[in-house]
């Protein structure tokens, strides 16, 4: 076993920017073929370039918060690369919440594009990965990433619909895990502290002494950079975690292991 992604094929969701961006960067590097899916098509074609038939990056635009755009997503995928072999699930939103607004929809929003979004596409292309490996008695069918947060640990209220969605996507990971052991697919998510991400970055232009107060709370004392994410992400996504299901590997620093009254989780 080792931790080789080189000549499978992966989908990363969220992949036009941030930690996403740099997962699906990432896997290209290392050998993997990958299809590119956001929202944003402008940034896609900026990363993978106007018409791409060839060589191992293709990109897909469109709003996976709606089933017939899941569906297309895997067609293309398949179109372009015969088979799905990991999933990561990386399109995610994090927006302020006000706990005493009535009207505040930001805990449903973001249940709709950080949990539900995940929930569906884990289980089209789950069920495509059980399909294709119908002849294959040995080895691993798939692997699913979910992208979560250190944010369903810690609390704070203006990340109250954040870290309900993080905390139930979490519970789904486990869930799926569980499901989906006895097809060989194996399900884990990646619960991150900060991390130079697009969001991160536009906050700490606005809040000029946050990053200070985030390396005081974190332990190793710094802002982590998007490909140390990607490195775990490949690490669950390889036959070198093959024993690994269900589990929530957290990425902070060891941010969590300080007081929990400490800067919000981002």
């Amino acid at each position: 076993m080792g931790f080789s992604i080189e000549g499978r094929t992966a989908i990363i969701t969220g992949a036009a920017n941030g930690v996403g961006l740099a997962i699906a960067r990432h896997f290209a590097d290392k050998g993997a073929n990958v299809m590119f899916a956001d929202m944003d098509e402008a940034k896609l074609i900026k990363e993978c370039g106007e018409r791409p038939d060839d060589g191992n990056m293709r990109y897909f635009a469109g709003d996976l918060r709606e089933r017939l755009t899941m569906a297309n997503l895997l067609s293309a995928t398949l179109d372009a690369f015969d088979r799905v072999d990991i999933l990561v699930n990386g399109s995610r939103q994090m927006i302020t919440s006000d706990p005493l607004d009535l009207d505040d929809q930001s805990v449903e929003q973001m249940l709709t594009q950080n949990v539900m979004t995940a929930l569906r596409m884990t289980q089209l292309v789950a069920r495509r990965m059980i399909k294709q490996a119908e002849d294959r008695e040995d080895g691993q069918v798939g692997a699913i990433v979910n992208l979560s947060s250190i944010a369903a640990r810690r609390t704070h209220p203006s990340l109250l619909g954040y870290s309900v969605s993080s905390a139930a996507l979490d519970q789904m990971t486990r869930s799926m895990a569980v499901a989906l052991a006895p097809e060989r697919i194996r399900v884990n998510a990646v619960a991150f502290g900060s991390v130079m991400s697009t969001s991160l970055k536009d906050t700490l232009r606005e809040h000029k002494n946050y990053r200070e107060d985030i390396e005081d709370h974190t332990p190793l004392g710094r802002i982590a950079a998007p490909d140390e994410l990607a490195q775990t992400v490949q690490f669950l996504s390889g036959e070198g975690s093959g024993f690994v299901t269900g589990q929530i590997i957290t990425v902070d620093g060891g941010r969590t292991l300080l007081d929990p009254v400490a800067a919000p989780a981002h």
